[in-house]
């Protein structure tokens, strides 16, 4: 029997009533893109090998 799960409100990072600083979003954007190119230099390799 399947149960079912919560929803969850994830449209906030940090708090509600405030917004990202700059620093915060340059964070988030150059972690964003290291595991884009991490992701890219994985799938690369195993087209490679295979």
């Amino acid at each position: 029997m399947k149960t079912k799960k919560p929803e969850l409100d994830v449209d906030f990072i940090g708090m509600q009533g405030s917004s990202l600083t700059k620093d915060e979003e340059k964070k988030i954007s150059e972690f964003i893109r290291q595991n884009k190119l991490k992701k890219m230099k994985t799938t690369s390799k195993k087209k490679l090998t295979v």
